[in-house]
């Protein structure tokens, strides 16, 4: 039992992640607790590169990419103004939409997954989840929310590539099962009923 703790949500584009990071902060507060929430890519400098390749407006090698991921995540955590580490510190129990298995999953769906995994070794080894949540929704699912939410499309937000990254997410789970807690929820369900299922594993660890 921790006093708070490092929540990880993952699942492909068009999970509900999102929502359900803020769903997730509003019922932990009211249970008393002190609640950080943040996402990646961040907002900061490197963070804001990756959103202008995301959005196609930046052209850059897959490669490149997964390494702008890296350096992101590493500030995530240790910058020293609002960084994960710190607000675990000042006793946040955090969440996170989106750590390195996001990584894992969408780069390792365009080169060896292994070389991702090493890249991101110490982000790993400074801060493992206490649980990271996967939510887990059918491809043609999030490509028809994806479709509805009347945004653009990112260059990785494809049928086809969502198929993929949903594997290497799987792929990822069974390589790491041994280090990481993992908890698959039914993304297919209601918003409300993911809500239970997401609470409900993170309230025993309380």
């Amino acid at each position: 039992m921790k006093d708070n703790l490092f929540i990880a949500l993952e699942g492909i584009d068009g999970s509900g992640k999102s929502t359900q990071t803020k769903l997730m902060e509003q019922s932990l507060i009211a249970r008393g607790l002190k609640v950080y929430t943040t996402f990646e890519p961040t907002n900061g400098p490197i963070g804001s590169m990756i959103r202008s390749v995301l959005r196609g407006e930046m052209k850059m090698d897959d490669r490149a990419v997964a390494g702008l991921f890296v350096a992101d995540r590493l500030d995530h955590l240790l910058n020293e103004q609002d960084g994960i580490l710190k607000k675990l510190e000042e006793g946040y129990t955090v969440i996170t939409d989106r750590y390195y298995f996001s990584s894992y999953a969408y780069h390792g769906a365009h080169m060896d997954m292994d070389w991702v995994i090493a890249a991101n070794a110490m982000s790993a080894s400074l801060l493992r989840p206490d649980v990271t949540l996967f939510i887990d929704v059918a491809p043609e699912v999030s490509m028809t929310r994806l479709q509805e939410r009347n945004e653009k499309i990112e260059i990785y937000e494809t049928l086809d590539n969502l198929r993929s990254v949903r594997a290497k997410y799987v792929e990822a789970f069974e390589k790491l099962a041994g280090t990481e807690n993992i908890v698959f929820v039914d993304g297919n369900n209601s918003r409300e009923a993911i809500s239970r299922d997401l609470l409900r594993q993170v309230e025993h660890m309380l």
